[in-house]
C-alpha cells in the first residue's frame, strides 16, 4: 500500500461521494482537505431516496461498479460503526407479468417471486401483483448520516473539513492545477478532486473545460406514520417507498413541472393518498418534508470519473446513482490517485470520451 503523506489532495463537495473520497484518501495517508460551499450533505445527498440499487435493465457500462457496491458498503460498515445500512432487500414490479419476467432476465441478482411470496415479504400490500422481482441483497441508508460517518472517519485520519467555503477558481502553473482559490484564501494542492455534483460543470468552466452534466430533478418526501408498514424497498408503478429504522416513511417521485399542483408539498399529499390506497394499516400519514433534489447526470447517462485531459492534477467524479456507487468509487479513485493503479471498472467513465482529440498532457499526478 502506498503511503501518501506528502500528497496534498483537495476534495470539493461534501456530499456522500466527496465524503467517501476524503475517507479513502485520508486512510491512505494523503493530506486531505474537504471543501463545501454550504453544509455537509446539503446538496442532492440530503434529498436522496438512498436506495443501494444494483439492478439495471439493458446494457450497463458500469455493471462492474454496481456489482461491487454491496460488498464495499459491507466493508465500510465494519470500518465505520456509525455507518448503518438497512439490508431489507427490494421488491420491484411493473404493469405486466411479461415485463417482470423480461426484467428478471436482465437482472441476475434478482429472484422472481410469486404473489404469495410477495405477501410474505410485504403483508400490508392491498393489491400485490402476480409476480415481482426480489433482490435480497439490496438495502438503503440514511445518506446524511452516512456522509457524516464517512467525514468523521476521514477526520480521524487527519483530514481537514472546511464548510461554508466557496470555490472561486483554481491556480495553475502551465497546464497543471496547483491550488484552489476559495473565499478563505488559496489552498495549495497536488491533486484536486471535483465531487460537487451539479456544480462540477461550473467549476470546470473556470478552466475553459466544458463537461455535459445535467441537473435532473426528483422529489424526495418523508412522512410520519405507523411503524412496520413497509418491510422492503417497494418500487412499483404506483409508488417508490421504504421505511427507515426510526419508522419514517421515505418516498421518491418524478419531478413533473413547475405547476402549482406539482410542487413538492402538493406531490407529497398526492403520494400520501396513493400509499394509503396501496397499504393496509395506514392510520395516519403526515408529510415531514418534501423537496426537489438535483441529480448530476452526464448527458450520456454514464458517470464521469477520471483525470481531465490536458489539465494536470484535476480529477472529476460526477455520477448518478451517487449513493449506490459512493463506496466502490471512493476506493477505486483513491487507488488511482495514491497507488497509481488504473481501474478497468472505471474505463467506461473517463472524461476523455467528451474530448475526441485531446492534446495529451503528461499528468504529474499519474
Amino acid at each position: 500500500m502506498a503511503i501518501a503523506v506528502d500528497t496534498r489532495v483537495v476534495v470539493i463537495g461534501a456530499g456522500i461521494v466527496g465524503a467517501s473520497l476524503a475517507y479513502h484518501l485520508a486512510g491512505k495517508g494523503a493530506n486531505v482537505t474537504l471543501l463545501e460551499a454550504q453544509d455537509i450533505a446539503s446538496g442532492v445527498t440530503g434529498s436522496s431516496f438512498a436506495w443501494i440499487n444494483t439492478s439495471h435493465s439493458g446494457h450497463d457500462p458500469v455493471a462492474q461498479l454496481r456489482g461491487a457496491a454491496i460488498t464495499e458498503y459491507r466493508r465500510l460498515e465494519t470500518e465505520l460503526p456509525d455507518l448503518k445500512v438497512q439490508w431489507t432487500g427490494s421488491l420491484a414490479y411493473g404493469t405486466s407479468p411479461d415485463g417482470v419476467r423480461q426484467a428478471s432476465a436482465n437482472r441476475a441478482s434478482a429472484t422472481l417471486v410469486s404473489r404469495s411470496q410477495i405477501l410474505d415479504l410485504e403483508p400490508n400490500l392491498k393489491n400485490p401483483p402476480q409476480q415481482a422481482l426480489y433482490n435480497a441483497e439490496e438495502g438503503a441508508l440514511d445518506a446524511v448520516q452516512a456522509t457524516h460517518a464517512l467525514i468523521a472517519g476521514a477526520q480521524a485520519h487527519g483530514a481537514k473539513v472546511l464548510t461554508q467555503t466557496r470555490v472561486i477558481g483554481f491556480t495553475t502553473q502551465k497546464t497543471k492545477v496547483t491550488g484552489v482559490e476559495t473565499t478563505r484564501g488559496i489552498i495549495d494542492a497536488d491533486i484536486v478532486v471535483l465531487a460537487a455534483g451539479t456544480g462540477i460543470a461550473k467549476l470546470t468552466e473556470t478552466l475553459k473545460v466544458s463537461l455535459p452534466i445535467e441537473a435532473s430533478p426528483a422529489i424526495f418526501i418523508r412522512y410520519t406514520s405507523q411503524p412496520n408498514l413497509v418491510h422492503t424497498i417497494i418500487s412499483s408503478p404506483e409508488m417508490e417507498v421504504r421505511q427507515s429504522a426510526n419508522g419514517t416513511l421515505v418516498a421518491a417521485e418524478d419531478y413533473l413541472d413547475d405547476a402549482l399542483e406539482n410542487q413538492p408539498g402538493e406531490m407529497a399529499l398526492r403520494t400520501a393518498r396513493v400509499i394509503q390506497n396501496e397499504l393496509h394499516g395506514v392510520i395516519s400519514i403526515r408529510p415531514e418534508s418534501a423537496c426537489v433534489g438535483l441529480r448530476p447526470i452526464p448527458i450520456d447517462g454514464i458517470p464521469i470519473i477520471g483525470y481531465l485531459p490536458d489539465i494536470g492534477g484535476m480529477y472529476v467524479c460526477a455520477m448518478h446513482p451517487g449513493v449506490t456507487l459512493a463506496a466502490i468509487v471512493g476506493r477505486l479513485v483513491c487507488e488511482e490517485i495514491i497507488d497509481k493503479k488504473t481501474s478497468s471498472a472505471l474505463a467506461p467513465c473517463r472524461p476523455d470520451r467528451f474530448f475526441p482529440n485531446p492534446q495529451r498532457t503528461k499528468h504529474e499526478s499519474r
